[in-house]
């Protein structure tokens, strides 16, 4: 499916909103192929470090986990070579240019994650693209499903990768509390989208505030 999609995105004029959701879909399943292994190979490498003893498993499972951050470094970098030289440059819409500058945060968050070679650089591109598109975002209604997913996702990178738990929960609750404004004139049967995001903005800043500076894994969309 991604490699149809990435046809696609470099072959039409301007993708529609279900043939964005499609795009992102793709590739985020391909990623997340990648995600869940690795998180899995990375604890048991530290179990295995933490032994004090090199072993030949541990050589084995640390072999493994940088093929897979190779590998997944690979589609991270395709997918933001889509985003920047096509996709986000033919987009004429501020959904369609918010919705993609949240990819590009979340595709740099991803390799600041998982590749320690490329983190400071990936880190800082992802916050460029973050704050692009938080600013971009400010012409969509608070409760807009587009807007409140660049602010889950830009609240998880706050946490997760600058261990910056103030700004993150700032984040969070800033994004929930002008949407439960917003929602007041839009019953949530009328917006299905945004009421999920703003489960989950929930979720993470009562995660967050529970089990702050724990390591909690947060929830992204």
């Amino acid at each position: 499916m991604a490699r149809y999609m990435k046809a696609v995105a470099e072959n039409a004029d301007e993708l529609s909103e279900d043939e964005r959701r499609l795009f992102s879909v793709a590739y985020s399943n391909v990623i997340g192929s990648y995600r869940t292994p690795w998180r899995t190979l990375s604890s048991v490498e530290q179990k295995e470090d933490d032994r004090g003893t090199p072993t030949d498993n541990l050589r084995r499972v640390r072999e493994y986990r940088q093929k897979i951050e190779q590998e997944m470094s690979a589609v991270c970098a395709e997918v933001l070579t889509i985003l920047d030289t096509v996709l986000i440059p033919k987009s004429t819409t501020i959904e369609g240019k918010v919705f993609y500058l949240k990819m590009k945060g979340d595709y740099y968050r991803y390799i600041a994650n998982n590749n320690t070679t490329k983190g400071r650089e990936s880190t800082a591109c992802a916050m460029e693209a973050y704050k692009a598109g938080s600013e971009l975002a400010k012409g969509l209604a608070p409760n807009h499903p587009t807007r409140l997913g660049l602010a889950l996702n830009f609240s998880v990178f706050y946490y997760e990768i600058m261990t910056s738990y103030e700004d993150a929960c700032s984040v969070a609750r800033s994004a929930l509390n002008d949407a439960i404004l917003e929602q007041e004139h839009c019953p949530p049967s009328e917006n299905r989208d945004g009421s999920l995001i703003m489960g989950l903005l929930r979720d993470n800043l009562s995660l967050w505030t529970t089990e702050m500076g724990e390591g909690a894994d947060a929830c992204d969309h």
